[in-house]
């Protein structure tokens, strides 16, 4: 197991499709069950034993910051971003901020439950092996993923890597789930500004330099009022 010892919150979107939800506060700050999407996140993250935790920033930013100094015990870092760069621009924009080495990556509406005796995080640290990949992504079987259509975005193929589900008709079994571990090294040749990882994703898994690993457990996907009704339920 590589212990992995820093984490990066991707907190810097408004969620234009939470509606109302966000009009008069960021989106990793609505609340789910009485506890905010973010406090879920810190809460894996603390579990795992790690203290030091980058967040980036962008929509009502300020109320992110204020509502993490409860946290006396984590070391936080922000990344302010004047406009918001999308997941790949926003971790490239932070990693002077960060060690040289493999970080977990959370997007702060990903939302889960472990199954008994389980712990994503650490299972993923369990299998994540630097020499093989540059990165791995959390998958969901998509029977256990709430709030989110029926198609799926990735296969495994015959030795269990990712392949990303690329026709409108397909029905792929497994989503990804929001939560990754990467290493730095894969953005050496990304540019600065506004682009998602999921360009990344592509230019790796043709390379075979993407790994996966399948969360057992549910998922929740947090992205409009309805979605956040279904989740509710479950934590309640």
């Amino acid at each position: 197991m590589t212990e992995i010892t820093q984490a990066f919150i991707l907190a810097a979107g408004r969620g234009k499709r939470m509606q109302y939800l966000t009009d008069d506060k960021p989106k990793p700050l609505v609340t789910v069950a009485g506890k905010c999407l973010i406090d879920y996140n810190i809460d894996h993250i603390k579990a795992y034993g790690i203290k030091d935790c980058t967040v980036n920033l962008c929509y009502k930013g300020e109320m992110i910051r204020k509502h993490l100094q409860k946290y006396g015990d984590m070391n936080f870092v922000f990344s302010e971003e004047k406009e918001a760069l999308e997941t790949g621009g926003g971790i490239k924009n932070a990693l002077s901020k960060m060690r040289n080495e493999a970080f977990f990556v959370i997007n702060s509406d990903a939302l889960w439950s472990d199954e008994e005796g389980k712990q994503l995080l650490s299972d993923m640290a369990e299998v994540w092996d630097e020499d093989k990949f540059d990165m791995m992504l959390m998958l969901q079987p998509i029977e256990q993923a709430y709030g989110v259509g029926a198609n799926g975005d990735y296969f495994l193929d015959s030795q269990n890597y990712p392949q990303r589900r690329l026709e409108v008709s397909q029905k792929a079994p497994y989503l990804y789930g929001g939560v990754l571990i990467c290493h730095p090294r894969v953005f050496d040749e990304e540019p600065q500004g506004c682009y998602s990882l999921i360009r990344i994703f592509d230019r790796l898994e043709k390379s075979g330099r993407l790994g996966a690993y399948i969360h057992q457990g549910k998922w929740f996907h947090v992205g409009d009022p309805n979605a956040k009704q279904v989740a509710e339920q479950h934590f309640s």
